[in-house]
């Protein structure tokens, strides 16, 4: 039943990272779409995401926020998807998406800010530095047609979300490993319904 899984999003957020999972997974959801003046942080909504931010799942009355999480739990509570590899496999499954989440995530994040270290800040800070961080993606993402086996996984969904971002936005280099991923993952049908359904929502009202 889709009142059994919703989804709080908006179409110009993380959110589309979640829609795309769920349209992966194929089983049916109810969407509710937030704006950021106020929809996110009124006490309804930071009931479920005290953080006042999207996307958020709730699944049978539990709730799941971050989007590697969602990913992760999706591919789980729905395993007839085949969206997880079985858990003795799982080793570059959870390395890679958690790469994505952590490192990635940090070091796109502070280079858009105009925030650059130096190497004693680098031992500091998770990622290192922002050059690492591509590089190591790129070796990541062009080893193999999909980002932890043979087959497309759920971690494909949130690297793959980071990768197509960061070329559309320029945070990523123009590398050919990374262009030749994207357009592997963008040619998934689950995703271009997904991008279908946001795109239609982008310049609609939205609940306040």
């Amino acid at each position: 039943m889709a009142d059994e899984l919703v989804l709080y999003t908006n179409p110009m957020s993380r959110g589309r990272i979640a829609r795309w999972m769920l349209e992966e997974v194929g089983v049916p959801y109810r969407v509710e779409v937030l704006d950021y003046a106020s929809g996110m942080k009124d006490a309804p909504y930071l009931s479920i995401n005290p953080m006042g931010k999207v996307p958020a799942i709730v699944h049978r009355g539990k709730v799941v926020t971050e989007c590697a999480a969602i990913c992760a739990y999706l591919a789980d509570a729905f395993p007839e998807a085949g969206l997880a590899p079985p858990p003795v496999e799982r080793a570059d499954y959870y390395r890679w998406m958690f790469f994505a989440a952590g490192p990635v995530e940090a070091a796109v994040t502070e280079k858009a800010r105009g925030i650059t270290v130096d190497a004693e800040q680098g031992r500091m800070v998770g990622y290192g530095s922002y050059d690492r961080v591509v590089d190591v993606l790129e070796q990541a993402v062009g080893r193999n047609e999909y980002i932890a086996s043979d087959r497309f996984t759920a971690a494909d969904v949130y690297v793959g979300s980071h990768v197509m971002w960061g070329l559309r936005f320029g945070s990523l280099p123009d590398r050919p490993a990374f262009g030749a991923y994207a357009v592997r993952l963008a040619n998934r049908p689950a995703f271009a319904r997904a991008a279908q359904a946001d795109d239609a929502l982008i310049g609609a009202p939205v609940a306040a």
